[in-house]
């Protein structure tokens, strides 16, 4: 399901659950309360602007006595994304963030990846896939990272660590031509880039990945992901560490200038290497 379809059958969500709510006779608070989430977060899921959980779509079932109808729809809504269960809402959220802020220890951001690099991530984790699961897998990706090319596109910060940059995924050339891609949305000025070197040792965020998304009508978010989840989360305690989080390895990463010379450095070394073998 295209991302522009997926949006309008989470629209029709919403319609529906406000459709029902309002027949129960409660106000987005009293359901709220009674599902564990607030008042504003049902005023989100409502406007198609927020997915709710599975456990809080079962729980509004329970609640409206609607028979199962929010966690069916939630399943064929998520069962038809081409992203695992757990992306799926990140997806939706970056193509209306204003500012996002990432981390990315090990691999390029999926945003910033070319599509043999992407091929290549895809094949490695699921080395038995059927062509045509790939080829889904490297689109979708293509598909989010067009939301950088369009004139609303949201401010983009991220950090690689060195190791990020010096894996050769794919292959020195593919490699190079990843690299070359990062240092040419450097210089459009569509991506501000900074590197954490492996001289820097140990740094605040060793566990995974880190994504940080501000928005103009709704409070920021952070995910996390490790290699086989990923978290939303909401909370602004939490929001607020992980940004703080973020701002340690800013400062300990290399200034803009030295790491788009780090980057470009490195894709001429991967093209050294593809030209002696």
């Amino acid at each position: 399901m295209a991302r522009g379809k997926q949006q309008d059958a989470w629209v029709f969500f919403g319609e529906l659950l406000k459709e029902r709510r309002e027949a129960a006779g409660l106000s987005q608070e009293e359901l709220g309360r009674r599902v564990f989430v607030s008042g504003a977060y049902i005023g989100l899921f409502e406007q198609g602007i927020r997915k709710p959980q599975k456990d809080v779509a079962r729980r509004i079932d329970e609640v409206l006595q609607t028979g199962g109808i929010f966690e069916r729809t939630w399943r064929k809504l998520i069962d038809k994304s081409p992203y695992a269960s757990y992306f799926t809402e990140v997806a939706e959220l970056e193509a209306v963030a204003t500012k996002l802020c990432e981390f990315a220890p090990t691999v390029v951001p999926g945003l910033l990846q070319t599509a043999e690099y992407a091929r290549a991530v895809t094949i490695a984790a699921n080395p038995f896939a059927t062509e045509a699961y790939v080829e889904e897998k490297v689109s979708a990706r293509m598909e989010r990272a067009a939301i950088l090319q369009d004139a609303t596109r949201p401010e983009y910060w991220v950090i690689l660590h060195e190791n990020a940059v010096r894996t050769p995924v794919g292959g020195q050339t593919a490699m190079a031509a990843q690299l070359d891609h990062i240092a040419a949305m450097i210089r459009q000025r569509r991506v501000l880039v900074t590197v954490l070197p492996r001289a820097a040792g140990a740094h605040a965020h060793m566990t995974g990945t880190l994504k940080l998304m501000e928005f103009a009508d709704q409070p920021p978010t952070a995910y996390t992901e490790t290699e086989f989840s990923g978290t939303l989360l909401d909370d602004p305690a939490v929001v607020k560490q992980a940004q703080r989080t973020y701002d340690l390895l800013r400062v300990a990463a290399l200034s803009p200038e030295a790491s788009l010379a780090l980057i470009q450095s490195a894709a001429e070394d991967f093209r050294r290497c593809a030209s002696t073998t």
